[in-house]
């Protein structure tokens, strides 16, 4: 069944549908195409305003544990299955969390139109939330009948709008997590203490580490002892931008901060070790490890589909780093850099290298004033980092500046009006 996206998010003729039960025991595939698991659920998250309900992941039986996976993490979902992006999934048990809704315990429902037989969620590229629910399949008879033959009618979600109700607790969680992370941070310094853990758990690790990301150190340590689990958080903590999470392990005290790099995985851990190295008032205390790196000889094409990806922040996606190979930090000899305007007015074939607009780096001791007025004297919307033999091994970019030279509290005091 397909559509595409008309006005206010409605199914138009492109869209493609996958009703939830259909899913029940098809395949889990990794990145190379082979079977690792079998889908087993779709865990949806109540309506929120006029919004649709959000899909936000699969549950999953992988090597006789059942376990989420959250659709950031899949490339494909289709009647035939799901296949995953490359990485690694996490293997913690799957627990379903306050507020969320598993469509399997949709189907028998009965409501005033009939009883529900499937629940169709669709991809919206447009759309924040990527994956929605837009219909339920229904039957008009006294039991459920199968999608094959006299199938069901085909109902928009909002005949069934009761089932994907909030209750009053998850009524407020889900007002607080359609905002924007530095609107929740301020929100969710206004709960009582009790509210902040039962938010803290519904988030996903990814929207608990932007939320970290907007407060003060002290307060996201606090968040984090909140958890009670340090697995748990160590995952929330490689979900935070490099510079921001090794700002964080600094305020920690030493015990603390070795238990959860401890728990990390190895790579995410040695990169943060080195950050940890590095003045938090200098260059090297400000960077993230994880700039846009490509080699010279990529093409202008290359480069924008990677600047495209919604999930990287616009501070980061606004400039890449040239460098010769290895191409992760500390890289081979760091060439120069580009502005993505630049790459727009350039051919799709042409090499990167041959774009280059800036060769002006800093070393890593520079300290944070003198660095904010090199930004400002160029102009730069972030600058290449490199050490003493010329290897890039971070940049740093405008808004990280601003953050250290704004005065402590300056969020509370109306820095998101």
């Amino acid at each position: 069944m397909t559509s595409t996206t008309g006005p206010q998010g409605r199914a138009t003729e492109q869209d493609t549908h996958v009703f939830t039960a259909r899913l029940t025991g098809r395949p889990l595939l990794d990145s190379d195409g082979r079977a690792i698991g079998r889908v087993r659920d779709v865990v949806i998250w109540p309506v929120a305003g006029a919004e649709p309900p959000r899909a936000l992941g699969l549950v999953v039986s992988l090597r006789r544990r059942t376990i989420f996976v959250p659709f950031s993490r899949i490339r494909e979902v289709s009647a035939e299955g799901a296949q995953l992006l490359g990485g690694a999934v996490d293997l913690d048990p799957f627990s379903q969390r306050a507020g969320e809704i598993l469509a399997s315990s949709l189907y028998g429902r009965r409501t005033a139109v009939g009883t529900v037989a499937d629940v169709a969620i669709v991809h919206r590229e447009l759309a924040r939330s990527r994956w929605q629910v837009t219909s339920l399949a229904i039957s008009k008879g006294s039991r459920l009948i199968g999608l094959r033959g006299h199938g069901p009618e085909i109902v928009p979600w909002q005949e069934c709008r009761e089932l994907f109700e909030p209750g009053p607790l998850a009524e407020q969680l889900t007002s607080l997590r359609e905002m924007a992370p530095a609107d929740l941070a301020t929100a969710f310094e206004a709960l009582p203490q009790a509210r902040r853990s039962q938010l803290a758990a519904v988030l996903e690790d990814e929207e608990l580490a932007d939320l970290l990301e907007e407060m003060p150190e002290q307060d996201q340590i606090r968040l984090l002892n909140s958890l009670g689990d340090i697995e748990r958080s160590a995952d929330v903590v490689e979900e935070m931008q490099p510079d921001d999470a090794a700002d964080l392990l600094g305020e920690m005290p030493p015990e603390q901060r070795e238990r959860l790099l401890t728990a990390m995985q190895s790579v995410q851990a040695e990169e943060l070790r080195r950050l940890l190295r590095y003045d938090k008032a200098t260059a090297g205390g400000l960077m993230t490890s994880q700039p846009l790196v490509f080699a010279p000889d990529a093409p202008v094409a290359e480069v924008l589909a990677r600047v495209r990806d919604r999930d990287l922040p616009a501070t980061t996606a606004a400039q890449v780093y040239v460098c010769e190979p290895p191409l992760l930090t500390p890289t081979g000899r760091y060439l120069g850099s580009v502005g993505f305007q630049r790459l727009l007015r350039r051919a799709p074939s042409v090499p990167i290298g041959e774009c280059i607009e800036a060769r002006i780096y800093v070393r890593a001791d520079l300290p944070e004033r003198e660095l904010a007025a090199r930004l400002a004297a160029y102009n730069f919307i972030g600058v290449a980092v490199c050490d003493s033999v010329g290897r890039l091994v971070g940049a740093v970019t405008v808004d990280d500046v601003l953050d250290h030279l704004l005065p402590v509290g300056w969020r509370r005091a109306g820095g998101n009006g």
